[in-house]
């Protein structure tokens, strides 16, 4: 349901729209982003 079309997403529940490729790029980033700033374990 959020992907309008192959290169489109759309967030079902706030609307936020971006390029797909785009937006699994930013969400890849974050998530490193926040894995690195993890204390380890």
């Amino acid at each position: 349901q959020n992907r309008v079309t192959q290169a489109e997403f759309r967030c079902v529940a706030c609307g936020h729209t971006a390029h797909a490729d785009v937006n699994a790029a930013s969400n890849i980033l974050r998530a490193g982003l926040a894995r690195q700033a993890a204390p380890a374990a």
